[in-house]
């Protein structure tokens, strides 16, 4: 039977994925209902035409021209702006690979959610910035949630089966470019070098994130929301091989671990096929040619977001919104030459101090609409902040 599938995010490297499993898939897998992207009209619409997607949406109003005339005569429907890509998550599909970038996707994710059916989550800033608001909607809705981040994509597949005894959850880093570097290093490093990736091919912002570890810091927030588990009961390890992909110790000592090749279509087509597998286009594990697996304890000094993120999510209330809209700004800072790299995570510290000196982490954000005026809220004190740094 062919499964209905829509992309939000189409354009990104999450979404090509996507793409790329169904278009190795036999014909009639798949039908592609709807695909969306913030301003690329040219690549959309190649990606409508091959795919035969019913409804195209971009984000970026400006666009609505280019991609209209592209797909003139396609009989495609198109919708622009934040209603055209909700709109798009709207439409019914039996599987939403929610992988727009950003608190951007909030309200997105939510509407696929909504809707009741599977959806691959595949943008943790859904449960970072409101994980509250975001849980109750799938439980309300009876939608399956499925991590695609490949950390909480290898506890899932860990748990699965059983959720009962468990002691710890374990995700691992890369570690980054910077792993090795000295502090001092830091202090010159420069926008290429940060998104110089040694293991995964990812966008900018994701390997920023990467680099200051911050991302960790956000799936640590994730996986708090995901599988109900205190700060206290999930560590990070750095791993730079990334072979393991995320460990689950139990309470009799056994280590349960989830591993493979350093490639995203393996946790992707895990989620696309959710119950069953599927075939994955992905290197296979030779383990006569792996030397060896290391692993180490972050350096939280040398990188303070893990640190940061951690903190947020005991605070809990509005500090987790709060951190990821001040990451969100100081990255787009540092891209911009704005400030240095150890700059990104010093705006966020200090935009978490300034509202909690104002007491404003009493309640977590109670609906998306508070989500989006915190988020404002934060990147404008963050932008208050940049020239002093």
């Amino acid at each position: 039977m062919t499964k209905t599938i829509s992309v939000l995010g189409s354009t990104g490297s999450i979404g090509k994925n996507t793409l790329d499993i169904i278009r190795r898939a036999a014909p009639g897998t798949y039908k592609v209902v709807a695909l969306t992207a913030n301003k690329s009209a040219d690549l959309i619409a190649e990606q409508a035409l091959e795919f035969g997607a019913e409804f195209v949406a971009l984000a970026d109003e400006d666009s609505a021209k280019a991609l209209k005339e592209k797909l003139a005569g396609a009989g495609v429907e198109t919708g622009f702006g934040p209603a055209g890509v909700i709109e798009a998550a709207r439409r019914s599909a039996d599987f939403t690979m929610a992988a727009i970038i950003g608190s951007a996707g909030l309200e997105p994710t939510l509407a696929a959610v909504q809707q009741g059916n599977h959806v691959g989550l595949a943008n943790k800033e859904c449960l970072v910035c409101a994980g509250e608001t975001f849980m109750a909607a799938v439980k309300a809705s009876g939608a399956k949630l499925l991590p695609v981040d490949s950390e909480h994509n290898a506890i899932f597949q860990v748990l699965e089966d059983e959720r009962a005894g468990v002691r710890r959850l374990i995700l691992t880093a890369s570690g980054g470019p910077f792993r090795t570097a000295s502090l001092e290093a830091l202090k010159s490093v420069t926008r290429e070098d940060a998104l110089n990736h040694p293991v995964w091919s990812m966008g900018a912002k994701i390997s920023i994130d990467s680099a200051t570890l911050m991302n960790k810091g956000l799936e640590l927030i994730e996986a708090s929301w995901l599988f109900d588990r205190p700060s206290g009961e999930i560590d990070v390890i750095v791993h730079p091989q990334s072979i393991i992909h995320s460990m689950v110790e139990y309470i009799d000592g056994s280590v349960l671990a989830q591993m493979g090749s350093p490639d995203m279509r393996t946790p992707i087509a895990y989620s696309m096929g959710w119950p069953k597998r599927i075939s994955a286009p992905v290197q296979r594990l030779d383990f006569a040619k792996i030397s060896g697996l290391t692993f180490f304890e972050p350096d939280t000094v040398k990188f303070p977001a893990l640190r940061l993120a951690r903190e947020a999510l005991e605070a809990g209330g509005q500090a987790p919104c709060v951190l990821n809209a001040a990451n969100e700004q100081a990255v787009a800072a540092f891209l911009d030459g704005k400030i240095p790299f150890l700059g990104i995570a010093a705006l966020v510290e200090r935009a978490l101090d300034t509202h909690a000196k104002a007491d404003c982490f009493s309640g977590a954000p109670s609906d998306a609409q508070a989500v989006i005026a915190l988020d404002r809220h934060a990147r404008r004190t963050v932008d208050e902040h940049i020239v002093n740094l």
